[in-house]
């Protein structure tokens, strides 16, 4: 694939076509850092939350607010991450975004209370997640379309790279510089992710213009273009007609209507010509009712919008569009990602505490969040094949993956010894990875909103999911308070996920309910277009028939009737 070189190294890239990769693969790596530092450490920080109430002397549900504000800025702050993207860029957008997880994650280190905690590593570094992640996924969405699934799958398992690391990593670390050093290196690892946006170069779509028609001069022409010649000369002969009764002129026009058919059967040349003209005439004519665009027009638009906006985006894409809470599939898919989100997180804060409870060391029980990790991994690679090779709807696979996660999180309150445990931790990795990975990139597919749409709806989607975001962590935390059992916050999770399983469920009728409402509209217009040419068709042949009989072009259709029986 020829790639037009770009103004410099770091400006946009500019293909034919979606490349399916070129510069994608760069774009894949930085969001694989990416999620390392977002996902992967807020999942990371379950490390901490015993450390953090014998330091605060907080109860569960006051700590784990901490994450609960992080994860409720990171999504509720979506729509301002897109709203800035399309308006100055996605390249200084995520430079900024990872500065401030930079900041935020260094200054908590230095603070004095949990509340002060809310704001550093809550508002802080949470805005710096939404204004990182957001931006990465889409433009990464944007490089590929055969390969997205497979390509967003395998960069997203940075999250699950990170949890197995930092895992162990700063359980063991903290023994020995303690947790607030700990949190100012894992701020220097985050500020990778400036580095990462330099990498975000732009994509713009640019067809390649197409040849002259120098070589399809010498083809025979086609029966519409001959229907079309016929149908500009018919035109021209009733005209001829009428000017003819009008002023007595002897010439009728129908002896130009039978030399341009004999014209058609041996050169193309003049043909190609009045049919070049006649176009002209039909544009002029449709510009000047105004009535719909030219399809000259509607092609000079798409090249505008592909030449300042990229592929995915309109001529004069929105800064901020919340048009799709008109269409329903998209609205019960964000009511899937909203309750879905209760499982997203109080997992992984929790489940080292539950494995403490159910008699495991506290050595062995910080690599739970390990085995959850490498689980994690494969069902992210898993996935992505399932869904490349896959004919059925992709939301199918994916609420498969839902109703047996709900399975999984119910197995945790349930089971006791360390097996048993770690086989939970396993799967629960492992369908983990398969929904994570691909519930924001399906908003891509024709299945939900459309690639075409899914610069606007990832902000709206990930903005609704801010408020099960905001609740899930406290409310598990509230459950552990009260029943005094770190089993009954995989309860809210499970029961969460089996509300998003019944919400996902309904995507696939609402989408077809809509698509057969779209296919009656079209067909109905076909229908009408049809009978109003048959209408059209049947005045052009009375509009030659009805010529008067004295009229020269009666005469002439006589004399050359005379002459042909002769």
């Amino acid at each position: 694939m020829r790639v037009p070189t770009s103004q410099h190294c770091l400006g946009p890239n500019v293909y034919p076509e979606v490349p399916d990769g070129g510069w994608g693969w760069a774009v894949a790596v930085a969001f694989f850092l990416v999620e390392v530092c977002t996902y992967g450490t807020i999942k990371s920080l379950g490390v901490f939350l015993q450390d953090l109430m014998e330091e605060f002397q907080e109860s569960n549900s006051r700590v784990s607010w901490v994450i609960s504000i992080c994860v409720f800025i990171f999504t509720f702050t979506a729509p301002l991450s897109t709203f800035l993207s399309n308006r100055y860029g996605y390249r200084p957008v995520v430079m900024i975004g990872g500065f401030l997880i930079s900041l935020g994650t260094i200054t908590s280190a230095f603070t004095n209370s949990i509340n002060e905690m809310y704001i550093t590593l809550g508002v802080v570094s949470g805005l710096g997640y939404c204004l990182t992640f957001i931006p990465t996924l889409t433009i990464l969405a944007q490089y590929f379309s055969r390969r997205r699934a497979l390509v967003t799958s395998a960069a997203s398992s940075g999250e699950s790279f990170a949890i197995f690391a930092f895992a162990p990593a700063f359980t063991i670390l903290k023994e020995h510089i303690g947790w607030r050093y700990c949190l100012v290196i894992l701020g220097i690892i985050q500020s990778s992710v400036i580095g990462c946006g330099v990498l975000l170069r732009p994509i713009i779509i640019r067809p390649e213009p197409m040849k002259e028609d120098s070589e399809s001069a010498k083809e025979p022409l086609s029966l519409k273009q001959l229907q079309t010649v016929y149908e500009m000369e018919n035109e021209q002969t009733r005209t001829s007609i009428s000017s003819g009764v009008s002023q007595g002129s002897e010439d009728s026009g129908v002896t130009s209507l039978s030399a341009s058919n004999v014209d058609l059967r041996t050169t193309g040349t003049e043909t190609k010509a009045l049919l070049a003209g006649g176009e002209q005439d039909k544009e002029g004519q449709e510009q000047s009712l105004s009535t719909s665009p030219t399809p000259v027009k509607e092609k000079d638009e798409g090249e505008q919008a592909n030449v300042e906006a990229g592929p995915l985006q309109p001529s004069s894409p929105k800064l901020l569009d919340f048009s799709v809470l008109k269409d329903g599939a998209f609205i019960w898919y964000s009511l899937f990602g909203l309750f879905a989100t209760l499982g997203f997180f109080a997992p992984q804060l929790y489940i080292i505490e539950l494995s403490k409870s159910r008699g495991v060391e506290p050595s062995m029980a910080s690599y739970m969040l390990s085995v959850i990790a490498v689980a994690e991994i494969f069902g992210r690679l898993s996935i992505g094949v399932v869904l490349n090779k896959v004919r059925c709807r992709k939301t199918l696979v994916l609420l498969c993956c839902v109703v047996l996660m709900c399975l999984v999180l119910v197995a945790f309150a349930i089971v006791w010894e360390f097996w048993g445990l770690v086989v939970c931790c396993a799967l629960y990795g492992y369908f983990m990875g398969t929904i994570g990975s691909t519930h924001i990139p399906m908003l891509a597919e024709e299945d939900v909103v459309g690639i075409q749409r899914m610069a606007s709806s990832v902000g709206v989607y990930v903005f609704i999911q801010s408020f099960a975001g905001l609740a899930g962590p406290p409310l598990g935390g509230v459950l552990v308070d009260i029943t005094q059992n770190y089993g009954a916050a995989f309860y809210s999770c499970a029961a969460g996920m089996g509300l998003s399983a019944i919400c996902l469920a309904m995507v696939g009728p609402a989408k077809s309910g809509m698509c057969q409402r779209r296919n009656r509209n079209e067909e109905k217009r076909p229908e009408e277009e049809k009978k109003m040419s048959q209408d059209s068709d049947q005045s052009d042949f009375l509009e030659v028939d009805i010529a008067p009989e004295d009229s020269p072009a009666r005469q002439a259709d006589l004399d050359k009737d005379k002459a042909s029986v002769v």
